[in-house]
């Protein structure tokens, strides 16, 4: 493990161990206003005996699959189906979800209002007695897209047109690897500290987006994007072959970041998924599995949810 890899991990375990001092104090007060009404009391941890007995139970099958916690972007949160709302509805699923759409991945590891909606999520299941079977978690897209896009181009008539590897190496090779390790590493140790045990994360990168201009339309109304095309109409480029390449060079350096995060000495317990070529992008068919630049149909997030199943 690198020096950078230990003390990215150092800041998120203080960060993690300050937010739970803060939780702790929150549910010391509430129960003592619960105490005081004669209520029962209640820990914010699982005990091993409760542990031990959810287990058998789930042995024993239940109404649905089991418990899965989700933190991310529009993948996760996204008018009509969604990776979540699949998982619930065709799997069985019961997800508790903090995931907010345009959240980036660095907005989720630093703000520090986001742990503490994730620690919320966990007490609660904490308190109906469920043991999450898996933490989802989605970013990075937006990372990189949107107002952040022209800044990783550089101009079609440059003597270097494509990529402009300097920029997008620091962002995604640092600051995004960065504001992974960091959420998964705070995200540990809070599960450690409250059930005992490391949970599994699932971590995925993204598809072959096909920059064509299209927004989230509802009707005849586009109310957000697009998020790719203004960025190439900014640099000079107009032939979507180059614009494809460029995009999938860009998605394929995300997913290398993410590929090798669960090798890293402790994280055994995350587990990445790869989408790549799983929603085709053929000229001729690809609107039938991608809503617009960034998204997928609903028969998209299907296939999308699908491949996440077979990791959970």
């Amino acid at each position: 493990m690198n020096k950078e890899t230990k003390a990215i991990l150092s800041s998120s375990l203080k960060n993690a161990k300050k937010v739970l001092a803060k939780r702790n104090k929150i549910v010391d007060k509430k129960n003592k206003r619960r105490q005081n009404r004669g209520a029962q009391m209640s820990s914010p941890k699982i005990s091993p005996q409760l542990s031990g007995r959810m287990e058998r139970m789930a042995k024993k099958g239940a109404d649905f699959k089991g418990v899965l916690i989700a933190e991310g972007d529009s993948w996760f949160d996204y008018p009509g189906d969604d990776i979540l709302s699949i998982l619930e509805d065709e799997y069985d699923y019961d997800v508790k979800s903090v995931a907010r759409k345009g959240d980036e991945i660095q907005e989720m590891a630093f703000q520090g209002n986001q742990l503490e909606r994730f620690v919320r999520k966990l007490e609660k299941c904490i308190r109906r007695s469920e043991i999450p079977d898996a933490i989802l978690l989605s970013g990075g897209g937006n990372d990189v897209s949107g107002a952040h896009f022209e800044t990783f181009l550089n101009h079609a008539d440059s003597i270097k047109p494509g990529l402009n590897l300097t920029v997008t190496q620091e962002v995604i090779n640092h600051r995004i690897r960065e504001a992974y390790l960091h959420i998964i590493s705070m995200i540990t140790h809070v599960c450690e500290d409250r059930l005992g045990r490391k949970i599994p994360i699932i971590i995925h990168g993204y598809d072959y987006a096909v920059p064509d201009g299209r927004g989230f339309k509802f009707g005849f109304f586009t109310f957000s994007g697009p998020w790719l095309e203004p960025g190439f109409d900014a640099k000079g480029y107009t032939d979507i072959n180059i614009k494809r390449k460029i995009v999938k060079q860009l998605i394929d350096m995300l997913n290398d970041v993410l590929t090798g995060i669960p090798i890293i000495r402790g994280f055994n317990h995350v587990k990445y998924v790869d989408l790549r070529n799983t929603l085709p992008n053929a000229s001729s068919s690809y609107k039938k599995w991608w809503d617009n630049e960034l998204h997928p149909t609903d028969k998209g997030f299907e296939r999308v949810a699908k491949k996440i199943v077979q990791q959970i």
